[in-house]
């Protein structure tokens, strides 16, 4: 897993859990992340914030689409999650599998 996010606090909270990420402050730095995160073996599950899919909905489109990548948004500060969601929540929207 690795991680695109906008805000600070939800990259480090991510990072204490073990998931590896960029903040992101431009579409130059979206751009660039979003490209090494494509070309490296070892990432199979890309999490964008939701601040950040909301800002570049078209990239993080293109990211599903055209890519072997799971592309999932995660909350963060600026969008909380809805009560009853979960990380896992999001991971089963990505995959369409039940993770347990």
């Amino acid at each position: 897993m690795y991680l695109l996010s906008s805000d600070r606090d939800t990259l480090t909270g991510m990072r204490l859990a073990g998931v590896d990420g960029l903040l992101v402050t431009s579409e130059e730095e979206f751009d660039s992340a979003a490209a090494a995160a494509v070309s490296d073996p070892d990432i199979g599950i890309l999490l964008v914030t939701k601040t950040l899919s909301d800002e570049y909905p078209s990239k993080v489109l293109e990211l599903k689409k055209n890519n072997t990548l799971i592309v999932t948004q995660i909350p963060d500060m600026k969008n909380p999650t809805v009560p009853g969601d979960s990380i896992t929540k999001y991971v089963q929207n990505a995959i369409g599998i039940k993770v347990d």
